[in-house]
């Protein structure tokens, strides 16, 4: 008995040790060899019982940490909620047992808080409130009496973090960003870096729910720097919540991707089952709101799986809800109604326990109402929507919008579409208030996303009507909101950095290809260091004021002998409202799709014209196309158009895929002055927009051309005091600084659209590229740019028509006129082209009069577009 006595100390020793490498371990990933760990711990400590009363304490405390840690590992592998709770109960007793107070504060502090994650862990944030309190309490007195409190530091934060996140869940904002922004400001006081990071991701979450999404990409981007600067791998964690904001802002796409590259090293973590069913909860919402309904399916059904294991009921409802709205988005489009599916709604709802789970059951029921109403049950849809409560403070903007849908949709089906347009108002200005929150441009425009049934059935409703003064004005309201914001811009260090690492990789690279070694550990990088700066993007730059949306009449004003085409589709059925003359008309032009795929075939065929030199068989059989192509869409749009818009200019609000036809290449509109604008409430912006005093003429030619030597100095003929840029003097940062204020830029370079990344759309200068984002951050951009360079003037086309390309984003910064090809240019033909423009402007000629003067030269290898005012 003695000799085990003498050896108890360097065994508890020992089970320390382990229960470090245990956690150690699993913070690593490796659960399973933590749980081992941890009992080998225990095992220790029971071969030497009974235990001498001078290592009592050492003892308990010792069994009590390695107890609280399996427990808390086994409930997170197995998903056994329940057995977890049972483990820690058993757990208090032996705490009673620890004759030190100070001590027994300390181990109760831990064991409250592993008691109330277990209770967040199931759903159940209220109840682990109290707990969390009780860690607090505990804790505090811990602290207040040790002689060396660093130790018990860290875990104090992680506890205060922790009620915070409990807070947010619970929407108390005023306690969650108290316990969250003091958890963050003591752990830098005390230099515990990796702690404050750890708790950046609760506080951006709370600025989410709140609805601050530019303000929780801020936080959430701040924490993944700080782990970077730590050389410590970013927490998956941070990478869904950073999803998480870009669904909310209605980027489907770019969520999916993030949460992309977070699935495969998760899904080889097989046993961290919540965290894995929460990436792929949020995967599934992703593929959802980007119509890939097959996708939304399967991720939500295996989310639900790992959700019921687990427990938590939140979960499991949010799971069912998404696979739900798979199968009634699939039922609605295809109108094949399963005759089960408005009871599989119901039972879902019915089946979610009340008040904690209203909104889920509220968002079923109202899936139920959609499909009653499509089977043309008016009455029973009617009774349903009845029971759907109105939002709250924090209710999210998808309820907010579905609730108004299904209001707009009774109304429809009951006759009174004038209730239903109101219900429709009333959900746009709510996306509206929304929307004046968000930062960058891609987050404005992607707002749009949660509106798009709502407009969708707006435009439908109003088409029916042949109401071509009312269609103008809805459409006016719903398409391309972005451009209605007053540019606000702001210098972002970290964005120009990132962009600079970007630039200097391309450079790395083609260095690396012309030496002949390997490039792929260099291409890795860029891939990274450019998804670093898009994501970036995301939050930085301002935009100010919404204007008004244009009114009708005043378009019309400031037409005079102009007129204006807009064109907008519901469903296949494709529309043109012709403002002329004070007065609006509308025009039925047949099939959509028709029209966009004329449109697309045009644009493959020119991009095969574009080559300078090709020989003659090929370019007569592809001119050939091309032709057939322009006079299909000629045929279509303009001819039917002829009688109300004569021989005058033109403005054109392109919707949808129309957005890529080059308006000068149709054989109607040859020679015509043709002005295209993302919506009339752009257009007016631009034209009323103020003309700089500032006479700065900037030239500007990039690296790699042919045959365009001498474009710069036959343009310098035109403007003798220009400031002229080419070979190595056009670099990024000269022409950053030479763009700004001016009123006139030139740019002949290489370039190139970006339909995933469209802001990182690029023109290759002497050093690299000089990307969107940048020429978008400007303080003054220049009034008039103009690209010799291929497909700048292409977009990436979101719901709502929002528009998002290189020449966009200078026009919703601020610029007033931009020109710039839809497709691929040759060399030589973009420098004649230019040469000729620019002696139009030089002669008094408008921009839009002079290309098209331009383009009826030679129509099929200018494919330019005079954007924004002309």
């Amino acid at each position: 008995m003695p000799v085990i006595e003498l050896k108890q100390p360097d065994v508890i020793r020992e089970a320390r040790e382990l229960h470090r490498a245990g956690v150690d371990a699993a913070c690593s990933a490796r659960q399973r060899e933590g749980v081992r760990l941890l009992r080998r711990g225990l095992a220790l400590l029971d071969s030497i019982r009974p235990v001498a009363p001078e290592h009592h304490d050492d003892w308990l405390a010792t069994r009590i940490r390695l107890t609280c840690t399996i427990v808390a590992l086994s409930s997170e592998t197995a998903g056994e909620v329940k057995a977890g709770i049972a483990g820690l109960d058993e757990v208090r007793l032996l705490l009673e047992s620890v004759s030190d107070p100070l001590l027994r504060a300390e181990l109760g502090g831990q064991l409250d808080h592993n008691y109330a994650l277990l209770l967040m862990a199931a759903g159940r944030n209220e109840e682990s409130l109290a707990y969390f309190d009780s860690s607090i309490g505990q804790k505090n007195v811990a602290l207040a009496s040790a002689e060396n409190p660093a130790p018990l530091l860290g875990p104090y934060l992680g506890t205060l973090a922790t009620r915070g996140l409990a807070n947010t869940r619970l929407g108390d904002v005023r306690k969650a960003r108290d316990d969250l922004t003091r958890s963050i400001e003591l752990a830098e006081r005390h230099d515990l870096k990796a702690q404050a990071a750890d708790v950046m991701r609760p506080l951006g979450s709370l600025e989410l729910r709140v609805g601050n999404v530019p303000a929780a990409l801020r936080v959430f981007t701040k924490g993944e720097h700080i782990y970077r600067a730590l050389d410590m791998k970013v927490p998956p964690l941070l990478r869904l919540a950073q999803a998480q904001a870009l669904l909310t802002a209605g980027l489907a796409e770019e969520a999916g991707g993030h949460l992309d590259e977070v699935l495969p090293a998760m899904l080889a973590q097989r046993s961290i089952s919540r965290d894995l069913a929460d990436v792929e909860l949020y995967r599934a919402s992703a593929a959802l709101m980007s119509d890939d309904l097959e996708l939304a399916r399967s991720y939500a059904a295996s989310a639900r799986r790992r959700m019921l294991r687990w427990g938590c009921q939140t979960c499991v409802a949010n799971a069912t809800i998404v696979g739900l709205r798979a199968d009634v988005q699939e039922a609605l489009r295809t109108n094949v109604i399963p005759p089960t599916l408005t009871s599989r709604a119901l039972r879902a709802a019915n089946g979610m326990p009340m008040p904690r789970l209203a909104d889920q059951a509220a968002l079923a029921r109202m899936l139920a109402v959609r499909v009653e109403l499509r089977k043309g049950k008016r009455k029973r849809a009617a009774e349903l929507l009845d029971r759907i409560p109105r939002p709250g403070r924090l209710t999210s903007v998808d309820y907010r919008m579905l609730r108004r849908l299904c209001r707009a949709e009774l109304a429809v089906a009951e006759g009174d579409k004038t209730r239903a347009l109101a219900e429709i108002r009333a959900g746009l200005t709510e996306l509206d208030r929304v929307r004046d929150r968000m930062g960058g441009i891609e987050l404005v425009s992607g707002t749009a996303l949660h509106g798009r049934e709502l407009a969708d059935l707006a435009v439908k409703i109003v088409l029916e009507r042949a109401d071509a003064v009312r269609l103008f004005g809805w459409t006016e309201r719903t398409r391309a909101q972005s451009y209605r914001y007053e540019p606000v811009m702001a210098a972002d260090p970290e964005l120009a950095e990132r962009v600079g690492e970007v630039r200097g990789l391309d450079q790395a690279i083609h260095q690396a290809q012309h030496d002949g070694h390997p490039t792929a550990a260099l291409r890795s990088k860029h891939a990274e260091r450019l998804r670093e700066a898009h994501r970036l993007g995301w939050h930085t730059g301002r935009w100010g004021r919404p204007r008004p949306v244009a009114r009708l009449t005043e378009v019309a004003g400031e037409l005079d002998e102009r007129a204006l085409v807009s064109f907008a589709s519901s469903g296949d059925d494709l529309v043109a409202m012709v403002v002329v003359g004070g007065r609006c008309e509308l025009v039925r032009l047949g099939s959509a799709e028709r029209a966009a795929e004329s449109a697309r075939t045009l644009n493959i065929d020119l991009d095969a014209l574009a080559p300078d030199r090709l020989p003659s068989p090929l370019v007569q059989s592809v001119l050939a196309s091309a032709r057939k192509q322009a006079e299909r869409l000629d045929g279509q749009l303009i001819r039917p158009l002829e009688a109300l818009l004569g021989d005058r200019g033109l403005v054109v609000v392109p919707t949808g895929p129309l957005f890529a036809v080059p308006w000068g290449v149709l054989p109607a509109l040859r020679s015509r002055p043709i002005v295209v604008a993302p919506s009339a409430t752009a257009w007016l912006g631009a034209e009323r927009a103020a003309t700089p005093r500032a006479r700065k003429v900037v030239l500007v030619r990039g690296p790699g051309l042919v045959g365009t030597r001498g474009e710069l100095d036959k343009l310098a003929t035109h403007y003798r005091a220009a400031h002229t840029l080419a070979g190595a003097d056009a670099t990024v940062s000269s022409v950053l600084r030479a763009l700004d204020g001016a009123k006139l830029a030139h740019i002949a370079a290489h370039g190139a659209h970006e339909p995933e990344n469209a802001l990182f759309s690029r023109l290759e200068l002497a050093d690299g590229a000089l990307f969107a984002h940048e020429m978008a951050g400007l303080a003054q951009p220049p009034a008039q740019v103009v690209f010799a360079a291929c497909e700048l003037a292409l977009n990436r086309i979101r719901p709502g028509d929002e528009v998002l390309g290189f020449a966009s984003a200078l026009l919703a910064s601020g610029s007033r006129t931009v020109i710039a090809p839809l497709s691929r240019v040759g060399d030589e033909a973009a420098a004649a082209a230019m040469d000729d423009y620019h002696r139009g402007l030089a002669e008094g000629a408008g921009p839009a009069t002079a290309l098209a003067d331009t383009i009826a030269v030679d129509p099929f290898r200018r494919p330019f577009v005079c954007l924004g005012a002309g």
